[in-house]
């Protein structure tokens, strides 16, 4: 059985930038249980997809408007 290829839209550039952090014992494991339940193979995809997206739905939230929410609701 083929698992489903992940293709990006578009041209890809090549990753040149390195972020790198620590984990405690305890996320270390927690993390490495969840990518072994979700059968989850490729790590940095996964970490990187899933900064991104807490990135990307905060700034969404965050975007300014020309009026402030109370002001709609009126």
């Amino acid at each position: 059985m083929r698992t489903k290829q992940y293709k990006p839209q578009g041209k890809t550039k090549p990753r040149t930038k390195k972020a790198v952090f620590m984990l405690s014992d305890e996320e270390y494991s927690l993390i490495h249980f969840y990518l072994k339940k979700y059968k989850i193979t490729n790590r940095s995809r996964w970490f990187r997809e899933t900064v991104l997206n807490h990135v990307l739905k905060n700034m969404e939230q965050d975007y300014p408007t020309l009026f402030e929410e109370n002001e709609m609701r009126r």
